[in-house]
């Protein structure tokens, strides 16, 4: 058995870090050997044929600037550091809660399955349930309205067969009273079960599929009877 029903809408150092490290290393090696150069040379010249000093001082503005983008590189890379460090922060924080998120893959748990359609205008659906391996289990409409509408599953299949608990995939068309087609989309609702910090950015494990921060569209708080 199926039903539709309205939702309230309520509710070590990196190899980066190291090779930055030296370049500046270099950087301020070759800019105190310029430095030395130009003093010994400009005390050494010859008072009849001077040096270009025209051509010493491009040489040090283009050096300073060099200095100068590379204490930029590091602020920004300190920048960087503290942004993927506020990420995985937020991305923990994820765990165990309840989460909206654009997908097609539900949780059957309990003789219960459940995901979010939205349509634009009064609707039939189409709706196929296909299991893990890809085998559908069930087919039928159902008539959804304007706004998100919730679809629950209850595990059996068209044959009567109540199927396992398990990760199942839902497909949706719908077409309006005039036989045209309407656009349809998925949502699922679900815990956030794990979160891998070692991805960049961190990804999300909800219903055994990966999900990135900026694909989560609401957090639903659960109530206690």
């Amino acid at each position: 058995m199926t039903t539709v029903s309205p939702i309230s809408t309520t509710g070590t150092k990196p190899s980066s870090a190291v090779s930055t490290a030296l370049d500046n290393t270099e950087i301020a090696s070759n800019f105190t050997t310029f430095l030395q150069l130009l003093t010994t040379q400009l005390k050494n010249q010859n008072p009849l044929d001077p040096l270009d000093t025209n051509q010493f001082t491009q040489q040090l503005v283009q050096f300073a600037q060099v200095e100068q983008q590379m204490k930029s590189n590091d602020q920004l890379s300190s920048l960087v550091s503290l942004e993927k460090s506020a990420q995985a922060s937020t991305a923990l924080a994820y765990v165990g809660a309840t989460v909206v998120v654009d997908g097609s893959t539900a949780a059957l748990s309990n003789g219960s399955a459940t995901w979010n359609l939205n349509v634009t205008k009064p609707s039939t659906a189409t709706i196929t349930i296909k299991d893990s391996t890809g085998q559908n289990v069930f087919t039928g409409t159902a008539g959804v309205n304007p706004g998100t509408q919730t679809f629950t599953w209850d595990g059996r299949g068209n044959d009567g067969r109540i199927w396992p608990s398990g990760n199942y995939t839902l497909t949706a068309t719908a077409v309006d009273a005039s036989n045209q087609s309407v656009a349809i989309s998925t949502e699922v609702q679900a815990v956030v079960d794990s979160v891998d910090l070692s991805q960049d950015p961190p990804v999300m494990s909800i219903n055994g599929q990966n999900y990135t921060l900026d694909k989560i569209k609401r957090v639903v708080r659960q109530t206690t009877s």
